[in-house]
């Protein structure tokens, strides 16, 4: 669960640092005193898109941090599947957000955001403001049944995608089949001519680049005779300039002055090395000098050889190796088109075996929804009714597509009648914005009970209800609350007066600058805060003890 939430620099909160406790943790405040920057937090540390917006002005970052104590074990070692670095039982998240960049950390190892975000769906689930809309689409009904299902559904259901990737990959192999006969024959006279194209360039592996290196060699060849006769005739013994004639004078100088000081003997010895180092570097240089020639023939077949070479890697592939590659793929193709009635026969046959496949894993997922979908529309019914849809009649109605996708062939939609009656009807044809609220915080619940994670959080799960309906909606969050922690945003004094832990958060001006902050508050506080949610601008004695009264109620429901 989420034990603590540290965000600095983000919007309008300069510094915050909050404990959560393990129960129902409720958050109210004045409207735009910044509630939903606390969960846009929570959102961005766990992968969600943020803005750069979002840094609080002046500053040169923004930064979350989760600090979560992991009781599941089941959690844990899927967390270690991914390779999060283990820390005992607790995983601290953090992300950074600066003007160019954004990082993210695991128990303090970089991680990507693909990573961070399949950690998040292990560790929480967060209910936006609208995302009860969901419930309007078919496809979002099939995901809350799989997922109630999912422990007895997740083997076979990974076996179907498997299943349903191969079967498209030979549906759209026999798509592309050929069945016309001249069409055919036309491939193979084509793929004949690309074969021997390549075969008779007779091509190797490493050929281009040698054929490149001697090309420049012999391309450069008049410049590099030039340049090498003259560095030659420098460092030769001919002309009154060149360097081993004038190494041979300055030793003779030297030498007619030697018997008069010692010392130049020493610098004689040198000098005498170097000439013997100018002499062998002259020879070797001359060497190399008679054996460099130029064939115009060898040069133009290595040109036509390199161009072919191109020519033949502007069509089949960027490198020899990848050309030859082709090759072989042409051959692969014409031994296909040969015998291509063997083939259809084969690709049919394999074609019915993936499909008898997929059929079969399709009718066991088929089975397994059904079976739980009656199982579920009981449960969501009967937490609709707890919810105070009293007369509320609600299905989960399966059907079959007519065709195959990576789900199964099922459609599955929920339907329902909220009043005495009427039949059942499509829930997004009948629900109001309030009904479909409460309905997604029944689905919630159920899905809780059968649920890993530890921490759940609706952000004004309150929208469209009041009076007796949200004393009840309350109610079930104090249920969903005795098994997971629950942090909930709300308006409403029956909700707040519920809390385990009731934090307040207010927006405040300091120094011409204004920041959010956030306060855990004391049983006294708490109240305060329900009777200003009841009483609105004046707080009366009636009001104050009206708060006190829904304080005192809600214990009694827990």
């Amino acid at each position: 669960m989420l034990q603590n939430i540290h965000v600095k620099n983000m919007a309008l909160i300069d510094e915050a640092d909050v404990d959560f406790g393990d129960h129902l943790n409720i958050l109210t405040g004045e409207t735009g005193a910044g509630k939903s920057i606390i969960i846009g937090s929570i959102s961005m540390a766990l992968g969600g898109k943020v803005s750069r917006d979002v840094i609080r002005k002046d500053a040169d970052y923004a930064l979350v941090e989760l600090n979560f104590k992991v009781k599941n074990p089941q959690i844990l070692a899927e967390l270690e599947k991914l390779e999060i670095p283990p820390d005992g039982d607790e995983v601290i998240i953090s992300r950074r957000i600066t003007g160019t960049r954004s990082v993210a950390r695991i128990n303090g190892e970089l991680v990507s955001l693909a990573v961070l975000r399949q950690a998040a769906a292990l560790l929480i689930d967060i209910h936006g403001q609208h995302e009860h809309q969901s419930l309007l689409h078919k496809d979002k009904h099939l995901a809350i049944l799989d997922q109630f299902a999912r422990e007895e559904m997740a083997p076979v259901k990974d076996a179907l995608k498997d299943s349903y990737r191969e079967y498209m990959i030979l549906k759209k192999e026999m798509d592309g089949a050929i069945t016309d006969e001249g069409k055919r024959l036309s491939e193979i006279s084509f793929l004949q001519y690309q074969i021997e194209e390549i075969e008779n360039a007779n091509l190797q592996d490493g050929e281009e680049e040698q054929l490149d290196k001697a090309f420049r060699k012999m391309s450069h060849a008049r410049q590099m005779m030039e340049s090498i006769a003259s560095a030659h005739g420098m460092t030769g013994y001919e002309g009154a300039s060149a360097a081993g004639d004038l190494v041979g004078r300055a030793l003779r100088e030297l030498s007619s002055v030697e018997k008069y000081d010692e010392a130049i003997g020493s610098l004689i010895s040198m000098l005498t090395d170097i000439d013997g180092l100018l002499n062998d570097f002259n020879r070797e240089l001359a060497d190399y000098e008679s054996g460099l020639t130029f064939d115009e023939s060898v040069y133009h077949e290595t040109e036509d050889r390199l161009n072919l070479i191109q020519r033949l890697k502007s069509k089949y592939g960027s490198s020899i190796s990848e050309i030859l590659a082709h090759q072989d793929q042409c051959q692969a193709e014409l031994e296909k088109l040969n015998d291509y009635e063997n083939y259809l026969s084969g690709l049919h046959r394999r074609l019915d075996e993936a499909e008898t496949e997929l059929k079969e894993l399709s009718d066991r997922i088929t089975a397994i929804r059904k079976a739980n979908a009656s199982v579920l529309q009981d449960k969501i019914k009967a937490a609709l009714v707890d919810l105070n849809f009293l007369d509320v009649q609600f299905e989960i109605q399966c059907t079959l597509l007519g065709h195959y996708t990576e789900n199964g062939q099922d459609s599955i939609e929920f339907m329902i009648s909220t009043n005495p009656g009427e039949t059942v009807k499509p829930l997004g044809k009948v629900a109001s914005g309030g009904e479909l609220s409460r309905i997604m915080l029944a689905v919630k619940s159920v899905l809780a009970d059968a649920d890993a994670i530890e921490t759940l959080i609706f952000d004004e799960i309150d929208t469209g209800i009041s009076g007796r309906t949200a004393q009840k909606v309350s109610e079930k969050m104090a249920v969903i609350a005795r098994k997971h922690q629950v942090i909930c945003i709300t308006h409403l004094p029956q909700i707040a007066a519920m809390a385990d832990d009731h934090y307040v958060i207010e927006k405040n001006t300091m120094e011409q600058r204004t920041m959010t902050e956030i306060h855990h508050l004391s049983d006294e506080a708490s109240v305060d805060e329900i009777a200003r949610l009841l009483g609105g601008v004046e707080i009366t004695d009636a009001v104050m003890k009206n708060a006190r009264e829904m304080k005192n109620l809600a214990r009694s429901k827990k």
